[in-house]
Formats: structure tokens, sequence, C-alpha cells
């Protein structure tokens, strides 16, 4: 779960159509696909509320989240080397973009410093992530891979350790590789053995989970 916030997250329309007065704001409602792997790159998207994930799918429909996108932070950076896009980008809830032609890319890199070293961050951070999610899948089993996510995505909440986003069988395996009956089976035993607990809303953890499955 992505806890980013990026450099236009204090900055509202008009200070945005200030720095990339080409730029236009597109709004979209849930399960939405915003662009799609394969497209040309022709625009950054920053993102003005709501949360989108980025991912890649295969013809069978099988898909593995690479990320998931919050206020403030951006998304299209490839633009910069006019390629396709790498991953498609689909909203989690009805969300807002303002977006910035490729035409104005270059000239805000130029008068925005602060953008500039923020792409260059947020560029190594994608390269650390990648590598680390192919350390993950040659290394760990599904289960090693499903209870790093809990831990990574768990917080606090009223003594309880939670991961607090509503997430289907589905979704998890997306996020770990791994198919959704094998999710099925690791959650069942886990709630069976008193680990987690799932609802509607989120997993609540209530024991460390055990080393292996």
């Amino acid at each position: 779960m992505s806890q980013a916030v990026g450099p236009f997250a204090n900055l509202d329309e008009g200070a945005l159509r200030a720095l990339a007065p080409h730029g236009a704001v597109r709004s979209f409602s849930k399960n939405a696909v915003v662009v799609s792997e394969g497209d040309e790159t022709d625009s950054l998207y920053i993102l003005l509320s709501g949360r989108v994930k980025a991912f890649v799918s295969e013809e069978d429909g099988r898909e593995v989240v690479l990320s998931t996108v919050g206020v403030g932070d951006y998304f299209g950076e490839l633009v910069l080397d006019g390629g396709a896009r790498s991953a498609s980008i689909m909203t989690l809830e009805p969300c807002r973009f303002f977006v910035i032609p490729r035409g104005d890319i270059e000239g805000l890199i130029d008068r925005n410093p602060a953008f500039a070293r923020h792409l260059i961050r947020m560029l190594i951070g994608k390269v650390r992530s990648l590598t680390q999610k192919v350390l993950d899948l040659a290394l760990k089993d599904v289960y090693g891979r499903f209870a790093k996510f809990i831990d990574e995505n768990a917080v606090e909440q009223k003594g309880m350790r939670v991961v607090p986003e509503r997430l289907t069988q589905h979704d998890i395996a997306a996020r770990i590789g791994g198919s959704r009956e094998m999710v099925n089976r690791i959650v069942k035993d886990l709630a069976a053995g008193g680990y987690i607990s799932v609802d509607a809303k989120q997993i609540t953890v209530h024991k460390k989970l055990p080393s292996h499955w």
C-alpha cells in the first residue's frame, strides 16, 4: 500500500495550471482503466483525489500489481523517453487527475527542481521495489510472500494490527504473485488457527504469523 506523498500534494488546480499551462483535469469512476500497458506514453498523470493501482497482466486474465498510488503522487514518468507504457493503471475508487501533456514535462523539470529531484528518487525507488519483487518471487514461496504482504501493510488501530483495506483474495493474489486458490487456502488455515480474521472491510492480525505454512 503506497504511503508516498508527492511534490504536488499541497497544490490546487490553479497552482498546477501555472506549472503546466496545457494541463487538464480528468475524472474516472471506480475500476476504470486509465491507461493500458503498451499504450503510447503521451502524458503525466497527477492524482488529485482517489487511489489507483499499477499492474501488468497476461492474456488469460492473471495480473500482478506492481504498486498503488495515492493523492499528490503521479504516474506516466516514462513519457520522458517516449516509449510505450510499461503497465496498466486502474482506479480503486473514483479519481480525479491533473494530466500534463508531454510538451509541458521538460519545461516543468527545468522550472521545478523539487519535482525533478522527486522524479529521480521515485525512479530509483521503483528500481529497488522491482528488484525486491524479483527476489521475493525467486526465493519466497506464496505463503512467505503473503506473510510479508500482511506485515508490510498492517497498521495499529485501537490496539490491534489491521490491514485497513477492502481486499478480495484475487486482489491479494495479484499483489503477491500467486493464485486466488492458494491465497484462499492460506487465509482459511490462518483463520482456523486464530492468527487472522477477515471481514468485508479489513484483515485483523491477532498474533504473529508462523514462519512456515
